[in-house]
């Protein structure tokens, strides 16, 4: 089953809505909050909508909730293995 890694949700965080110079996303990052790493709601909207796209998966309002890269990979991670079940 494919997974979502820290490394690839960084790579389409920055393809989708760039980095913030301050904030280093090859660094212990997960337990951040996007808002402080810079991300607002758009930018997780955009980085959302290509991980439905690339992951040919669906994304519920889970994915609102979350408001760290721990708990954003967790709740795409779900949908993953969800739609690999089906």
């Amino acid at each position: 089953m494919k997974q979502l890694e820290l490394s690839e949700l960084t790579a389409l965080l920055r393809e989708c809505a760039g980095e913030d110079e301050g904030v280093d996303l090859d660094g212990d990052v997960l337990d951040i909050p996007f808002t402080d790493l810079g991300y607002d709601s758009l930018a997780m909207l955009q980085t959302t909508g290509r991980i439905e796209r690339d992951y040919e998966v669906t994304l519920d309002e889970a994915i609102d909730g979350a408001g760290t890269p721990r708990a954003y990979l967790d709740a795409v991670n779900r949908a993953l293995a969800a739609r690999e079940a089906a």
